[in-house]
C-alpha cells in the first residue's frame, strides 16, 4: 500500500495553495474571484439566461445578479433583452471584458508555472495532461454554455 497522502488532502492542498496565490492576480485586475468564475464561463459564448448562468458557475442565482450588476457597471459583462423572449436577459463579455479575462489568464498561467516549476518539464507536460483528462472523464456537474462566435 502507497504511504502518499490520499489525493483529497494532496488536491485540498493544491488547490488552497493556488487560489491564494489566484487571489492577489485578481485583484491586480480588480477582479473578484466569483467574477472571475463568471467572465470564464462566459469566455466560451453567451449565456442564454441568468438562470444558466447560476447554474453553470455554481454560483447562487441572488449573489450572481448582484456580481453582474458589478461587472456591467464597470464595462465587463453586458445584459441584453433576448429578441425571442424580451422577459430573459442574455449575459456576454464586453471587448473590454475580454482583454481584461485573457489579462487575468496571462497571469494566472504565468503563476501556475512558477508554482509547478518544482517539477521536470516532462513531469509538468504529464500532469497537466493528467488532469485534463481526468477532467474530461469526470460526469459533468453542470452544462457548459454554448460555443458562439465572436
Amino acid at each position: 500500500m502507497s504511504q502518499r497522502p490520499e489525493l483529497g488532502y494532496l488536491f485540498n492542498r493544491l488547490l488552497t495553495t493556488v487560489i491564494e496565490r489566484e487571489l492577489p492576480i485578481l485583484e491586480r485586475h480588480d477582479l473578484q474571484m466569483w467574477e472571475y468564475v463568471i467572465m470564464n464561463a462566459l469566455r466560451q459564448g453567451d449565456a442564454p439566461t441568468q438562470t444558466e448562468l447560476s447554474a453553470i458557475t455554481g454560483r447562487d442565482k441572488t449573489r450572481l445578479i448582484r456580481n453582474l450588476d458589478e461587472l456591467v457597471e464597470v464595462g465587463l459583462v453586458r445584459r441584453d433583452s433576448d429578441p425571442q423572449d424580451r422577459r430573459n436577459r442574455v449575459v456576454s463579455l464586453t471587448a473590454e471584458g475580454r482583454r481584461v479575462l485573457q489579462a487575468c489568464r496571462k497571469d494566472i498561467r504565468a503563476m501556475e508555472r512558477e508554482l509547478l516549476a518544482a517539477l521536470p518539464a516532462d513531469d509538468r507536460t504529464v500532469f497537466e495532461r493528467a488532469l485534463v483528462t481526468l477532467d474530461r472523464e469526470l460526469p459533468p456537474a453542470r452544462r457548459s454554455l454554448p460555443r458562439t462566435r465572436r
